[in-house]
């Protein structure tokens, strides 16, 4: 058992899998010489050379394309994009060739690539670098969409993502490269699809993934000296939603509140919503309470972006007016 940050936890898996396996590489902007803008690749040039890590042109709709061609040819690639503002400019590889071509071919070839590809608030990068827009892929048939919130989660989800035959959509926070956990030494590669109750709880159940999970454990800390017990379900993977851990936990709590990274309207939180009315509607006390973030372009401003973005503060308000709106 090593204690370690999210950050090493990705890059050592990374240099695992690459022993592993000769197939797998690793490509993208900036990841080889300068080894990655947030150094997840550091070293994994000096060690496998140019033709493992691969230096990229600023062109993301080409070297995803690129990467889905080495996939149908045998190749595990690993492709990272700088942040998930960008992967914009290759929604269509993504979405209309990386998700479709093992369905479209009637499974003739299939697509084992990872696109690893950070996100979120609070850094102070503007409107533009830093959304959460893991709703637009979440929602392709063809896709897989993982969303780890620690370095043992991180570690396990990323073997299982780069050994699966299917592409594969990897978030990664920005605010929790910096986290430290413990990661088994022995640890194997996760169940996809498959949610964790990472706090049990008695009153309520707060379901939350990536950074918003940690603030889910702040919140239920603070909830805890009102005497309110929170059960938190960190989802980990947003495409296959795992809807049966959601529902029994809400079964057992009788309420639920959402926390999500992202806008409100037309969330993941809405879906996570429908979910718990469709399979636990007969167990609710009170109406399905959502958070997420202002529904703005993210400010600049550090008191603003904070503002906007949804905290433990905010969460543990919705929790306390869910569970008042019980009665109990």
């Amino acid at each position: 058992m090593a204690t370690m940050t999210y950050r090493q936890a990705l890059r050592d898996t990374l240099r695992d899998e690459m022993l592993r396996d000769e197939n797998v590489f690793v490509m993208g902007e900036e990841i080889g010489v300068f080894e990655g803008s947030y150094k997840i690749t550091e070293g994994l040039l000096k060690e496998f050379g140019p033709k493992r890590v691969r230096d990229t042109p600023i062109a993301e709709e080409g070297f995803v394309g690129a990467a889905i061609g080495a996939a149908m040819l045998g190749l595990r690639p690993v492709v990272e994009i700088m942040t998930i503002n960008f992967s914009l400019l290759a929604l269509d590889q993504i979405v209309n060739h990386a998700a479709k071509i093992y369905g479209m071919f009637g499974g003739q070839c299939s697509v084992p690539m990872v696109i690893r590809t950070p996100g979120g608030g609070g850094q102070q990068l503007g409107a533009t670098h830093s959304q959460n827009v893991e709703l637009f892929y979440s929602f392709i048939p063809g896709l897989k969409v993982l969303a780890p919130s620690t370095p043992a989660e991180a570690s396990s989800m990323l073997r299982a993502a780069i050994r699966d035959d299917d592409p594969v959509l990897f978030l990664e926070n920005l605010a929790l490269y910096n986290t430290r956990g413990e990661v088994p030494d022995d640890l194997e590669p996760a169940e996809i699809g498959r949610a964790a109750v990472t706090r049990p709880g008695a009153d309520v159940t707060i379901v939350a993934y990536s950074r918003m999970a940690h603030v889910a454990v702040e919140a239920a800390e603070k909830l805890a000296t009102d005497g309110i017990s929170a059960e938190i379900v960190d989802l980990r993977s947003l495409r296959p939603l795992d809807r049966e851990t959601i529902v029994e936990s809400v079964r057992r709590t009788g309420c639920a509140v959402v926390a999500e990274d992202d806008w409100l309207t037309y969330g993941i939180g809405a879906e996570i919503a429908a979910t718990i009315q469709e399979g636990a509607f007969d167990h609710l006390d009170a109406p399905v309470r959502r958070v997420a973030m202002a529904e703005v372009p993210l400010p600049y401003s550090k008191p603003l972006e904070l503002a906007a973005l949804p905290s433990a503060e905010s969460l543990v308000t919705a929790v306390r007016d869910t569970v008042r709106a019980t009665g109990r």
